[in-house]
């Protein structure tokens, strides 16, 4: 999946749900391209854990009758896409190092 189509998706389904986003993804590109991969990998990871964070909300809400069914199920959409990207990226990481690793020297 396109990372922008997922940035998209994420943003539209954290609107929908009431939810606003934890990050601007244009303010927070910029700021992650003078920085090095490991501040943007822990940007990343502060996203999601924080979407995370907002669904577990939604869902206690849900459970008191103070949120709906709707909200709940598209933030927890949103968090679960979120957390997919950045596993691909780490596994795509780790895929990386062992082909450097099998290199000759």
């Amino acid at each position: 999946m396109d990372l922008a189509a997922i940035r998209a998706y994420t943003a539209a389904a954290q609107q929908a749900a009431g939810v606003s986003p934890s990050t601007n993804n244009a303010a927070e590109l910029a700021k992650t391209e003078g920085g090095d991969f490991g501040d943007m990998v822990m940007n990343a990871v502060q996203s999601v854990q924080e979407t995370l964070s907002q669904s577990e909300q939604l869902s206690a809400q849900a459970a008191t009758g103070q949120a709906e069914l709707v909200d709940v199920v598209t933030a927890v959409a949103a968090a679960e896409v979120q957390l997919e990207s950045v596993v691909a990226v780490r596994d795509q990481v780790i895929r990386a190092y062992q082909e450097i690793l099998r290199m000759p020297i």
